[in-house]
């Protein structure tokens, strides 16, 4: 229960079966998600530690059990057990600006994006909140890493998930608990448009936005990512100005160069139009190797010049380089077909 609520619906809950122990729900609560321990008599007082013993009755405080850690360099991917015998992957990225955790939203996708191997795994089933929130309590307690950064960029589409996803953020931002500034979050989406708007009305402005367009035409986006049948470049081109509406809000496009697919001058140029009058950053990311791939990475002055050309068209771009790829941790290389046999088998 604990995982999936706030501070106040913890309390609400506990009160509601107790009919009493508003003030020391939400001291456990706080202690709980502070410093990953329970431990009621270094705030409660003597008379009230049955109370407190008995709202541990209904704080179900079981983590999924760590079935694998992996590191490269300083990159280390770790694997969750789910109840259900599924597993769900993070990466842990030591960064300039601190520790950034990637998380999961699904065990696999449905959005069938053809260079992602999540993509290619298909969807398994959404992720609840309580194993979203999971992920980060295992990172900084388990593995007592200082995470300043949380990205919603693991396995799934994260608004095919929509509302878990949107819990799972008030709990990781709640100030009694994790209170990770909403700033520090990140979403990231292949282009759903309907859950756009949602996210434009529900989140915290300073909450950001990532969008994985990958292709500057229809006629390149068609070919790898499914998602463009339903919402085109246009659509999406719409509904990003009318986010970009907010003073608060910018965007980070993320692209994915696909060697003599989308890294071509043309392409940038070809980018440049598509993003003229919106407030971005482009994240260019090299295709990382997958499994039985038919894509290739481009050559590293293919990168550099495309990179290039958009920084000359006014725009800040980071061109990523590979951490995690040795282990397949990588961005886009987050699944494990294997599960998907062993699912339906």
């Amino acid at each position: 229960m604990i995982f999936s609520c706030t501070q106040a619906e913890f309390v609400r809950q506990i009160y509601d079966r107790l009919g009493k122990g508003k003030r020391h729900a939400a001291q456990l609560y706080s202690q709980w998600f502070k410093t990953g321990e329970v431990n009621p008599s270094t705030w409660a007082e003597p008379q009230a530690l049955s109370l407190v013993e008995e709202m541990l009755q209904y704080m179900d405080r079981t983590l999924p059990p760590v079935i694998s850690q992996q590191q490269d360099g300083d990159t280390t991917k770790f694997l969750l057990k789910l109840a259900d015998g599924l597993e769900t992957e993070s990466v842990l990225i030591p960064m300039q600006a601190g520790v950034t955790l990637c998380i999961s939203s699904q065990v696999g996708c449905k959005m069938g994006c053809t260079f992602c191997e999540t993509g290619r795994m298909g969807l398994l089933r959404s992720l609840t909140v309580s194993e979203i929130v999971a992920q980060v309590f295992v990172a900084r307690f388990g593995f007592k890493s200082p995470v300043r950064n949380i990205v919603f960029m693991g396995m799934g589409e994260p608004f095919d998930n929509y509302d878990n996803v949107m819990q799972a953020i008030k709990v990781l931002t709640d100030p009694a608990g994790m209170a990770f500034g909403s700033s520090r979050l990140t979403v990231s989406t292949s282009g759903c448009i309907e859950e756009i708007y949602r996210f434009m009305e529900d989140a915290d402005p300073a909450v950001n936005l990532a969008v994985s367009i990958n292709a500057p035409t229809d006629e390149i986006r068609d070919r790898i990512m499914p998602v463009n049948h339903q919402w085109n470049l246009q659509a999406l081109k719409k509904v990003l100005i009318d986010y970009c509406q907010h003073p608060r809000r910018e965007i980070l496009i993320e692209y994915v160069l696909l060697k003599e697919l989308n890294d071509s001058l043309e392409c940038a140029d070809q980018l440049a139009d598509f993003l003229q009058g919106l407030k971005v950053k482009v994240n260019l990311i090299p295709y990382n190797a997958q499994r039985k791939s038919r894509f290739q990475p481009p050559e590293e002055e293919v990168q550099e010049s495309f990179a290039k050309r958009l920084f000359e068209k006014g725009y800040q771009v980071l061109l990523r380089r590979h951490k995690g790829r040795n282990i397949m941790a990588a961005c886009g290389q987050l699944g494990n077909k294997d599960q998907r046999k062993a699912w339906f088998s």
